[in-house]
């Protein structure tokens, strides 16, 4: 296929374009508070996204490298329409150093899709990049432009993948193939936020679905106590 990309595009940063295809494994670690690791097919860390716990910033997340430098800060803006967050360079968290903003809307057919709008584009109305598919299915594109997308990240679960080091294909981990001079730094944090909200809407979910439980549990007691 046509590569999406003839010169490097970088977002966060140029050092994350290469001009060869890359193919990361995301690695999620149920045991480590919900932390993300991005390794290369080799096993070599790359990325860690990790969970900052603050009462006045709930669901803060910063990507380091693997020498523990903030590369950017996520983190969801509140009261808004939509499910949004903001993505800032390094640990700042001031609009100056705004990289992109990610809205989401949940579609018909229960797939997630969301709509990624760099700084400049401050009207909002064109994305500049989607997302689209099912954390629970454990696959997603990522494509740039609105009208006529091009694909430029993929994300699926594929086991016994040649090359790929056999430890890091666990049940909860993803294989991620980001084409050539494509940010694989920007990459990994669409996918940051694309698990986030569908890990609260799965959350969501189980507590209106425990919520009918216990009202219909409690509508059959008190009928059989009256």
């Amino acid at each position: 296929m046509a590569h999406p990309f003839a010169n490097p595009f970088p977002i966060i940063g140029s050092q994350y374009c290469t001009p060869s295809e890359q193919e990361i494994v995301l690695v999620f670690l149920t045991l480590a508070n919900g932390d993300f690791v991005v390794a290369d097919v080799n096993g070599s860390i790359k990325f860690i996204a990790k969970e900052v716990r603050r009462t006045l910033a709930p669901n803060l997340r910063i990507i380091h490298d693997v020498a523990g430098n903030p590369i950017v800060t996520m983190k969801p803006k509140v009261l808004t329409a939509h499910s949004r967050w903001e993505v800032f360079r390094g640990d700042s968290k001031d609009l100056q150093n705004l990289i992109f903003t990610a809205k989401t809307h949940l579609m018909v057919d229960l797939k997630t899709k969301l709509d990624v709008f760099l700084a400049n584009n401050t009207a909002e109305k064109v994305p500049d990049f989607k997302v689209k598919g099912s954390f629970s299915k454990k696959s997603c594109t990522i494509c740039a432009g609105d009208k006529d997308p091009i694909i430029i990240a993929k994300m699926q679960k594929e086991k016994n993948k040649q090359n790929v080091d056999s430890i890091l294909l666990g049940e909860d981990n993803f294989m991620v193939t980001a084409y050539p001079n494509v940010d694989f730094a920007f990459i990994f944090a669409l996918i940051v936020i694309f698990e986030e909200i569908n890990r609260n809407s799965r959350a969501t979910g189980s507590m209106v679905a425990n919520s009918v439980v216990n009202v219909d549990t409690g509508l059959q007691l008190a009928g059989a106590l009256s």
